[in-house]
């Protein structure tokens, strides 16, 4: 019995030469994927090498800056952005930081994680006076450089997740800060969705050394403010 035609096709010259470098092609972006992040998570790691702490052995800074995350459709914090207000609040209760510079979110109108954080910690007990808020903290980049460049933060503590806290330090040294780093690490029983971040971080600190290479400035730069100057003094 014959076979049908398309059984028998096979092919050509022109298709094994295309076939043969798109396998090339496709080999060569897989390894240099690879070495380019191998590169940036060892750059991340290095940079906040000896500047990760406890809360009861990071060292005292003026500052301590809070990283933003999702806040639900009420305005309330997330559990993992109510755990780093919760460390912020830690320090500041024991006299680690004088002020604390909540970093978010804000591009919307309808979404707004800088105010979720400052009610979180003011029916926390920290006095208002000693908050100041970043409402374009759109990334880590643009909360570390808008802290250095906006604020005048020069010393500061960093608040984030543990898994998140090697590349918001190795940005924020990178970028001027003199930053040490508080972890939290108690919300890690939501084992999905915190398997699923840590494994983002090996994409994000790509980014993260693109953008310091870059050099960019923040989706929003504008005049100084003299909100963290004006809470230390008058504390």
């Amino acid at each position: 019995m014959r076979k049908p035609s398309f059984m028998a096709w096979r092919p050509g010259p022109k298709v094994r030469r295309w076939s043969r470098r798109v396998r090339v092609w496709g080999t060569v972006a897989a390894v240099a994927a690879i070495v380019v992040t191998t590169a940036s998570d060892a750059w991340v790691r290095s940079s906040a090498d000896h500047h990760i702490f406890t809360e009861q052995t990071v060292p005292e800074a003026p500052v301590a800056l809070v990283l933003g995350t999702l806040v639900d459709d009420s305005g309330a914090p997330s559990e993992f952005l109510a755990a780093r207000l919760e460390v912020a609040r830690r320090l500041f209760a024991a006299g680690k930081v004088r002020v604390i510079l909540v970093s978010g979110d804000n591009m919307r109108h309808d979404y707004d994680e800088p105010t979720a954080m400052r009610r979180w910690l003011v029916e926390h007990e920290v006095p208002a006076d000693r908050i100041v808020l970043d409402y374009a903290g759109f990334d880590t980049y643009d909360s570390c450089a808008r802290a250095r460049r906006i604020f005048g933060v020069r010393k500061t503590i960093v608040v984030t997740q543990s898994f998140h806290l090697p590349r918001a330090i190795a940005v924020c040294r990178r970028l001027g800060l003199n930053a040490s780093g508080v972890g939290d690490d108690t919300v890690k029983r939501h084992r999905v969705a915190w398997l699923t971040s840590s494994a983002r971080e090996h994409v994000a600190s790509v980014k993260a050394a693109l953008d310091v290479l870059s050099g960019r400035d923040p989706v929003h730069l504008g005049r100084h403010e003299t909100g963290v100057e004006d809470a230390l003094r008058n504390g």
